[in-house]
């Protein structure tokens, strides 16, 4: 498996996503977190919905787009359809746990300051190194 790296997409990617975040706090006064806007859509007041599912959408929408414009999307090998389920559920889980996702940890969490993003950022950070390191030398992936 290959990899390209391509460091301006990814510093302009991660510029983009930090703006946002920014824009989306000084705006509205709301985090971006992912899992807290997706949450909200379905257990938030009928008057604070509506934006929950326009933020979506746009989610949706953009490689969508993106697509259409002719930019073609990475060719990945997807597991089996059980692992992607389980593995959906154990994100669905850990995010509930975690009281937010990556995305509200990392990128939101962390630019405010908060003790309980940093944990969590730094949890989410050792376990990636440790699955990537099991995955790579330990199962031979």
């Amino acid at each position: 498996m290959t990899t390209e790296f391509t460091p301006i997409a990814a510093l302009s990617g991660g510029a983009l996503i930090g703006l946002a975040a920014a824009l989306m706090m000084l705006l509205s006064g709301r985090i971006a977190g992912i899992s807290g806007i997706l949450g909200g859509a379905f257990e938030a007041d009928t008057g604070d919905r509506a934006w929950r599912w326009w933020f979506v959408a746009g989610l949706i929408a953009a490689p969508v787009l993106a697509l259409i414009a002719g930019y073609g999307l990475p060719k990945v090998a997807l597991p089996s359809w059980p692992v992607l389920i389980v593995a959906a559920l154990l994100v669905g889980f850990g995010t509930r746990m975690g009281n937010g996702c990556t995305s509200g940890h990392g990128v939101c969490g962390i630019a405010r300051l908060s003790p309980r993003s940093l944990a969590a950022t730094l949890a989410f950070m050792a376990a990636a190194v440790v699955t990537v390191f099991v995955m790579r030398h330990v199962m031979g992936g």
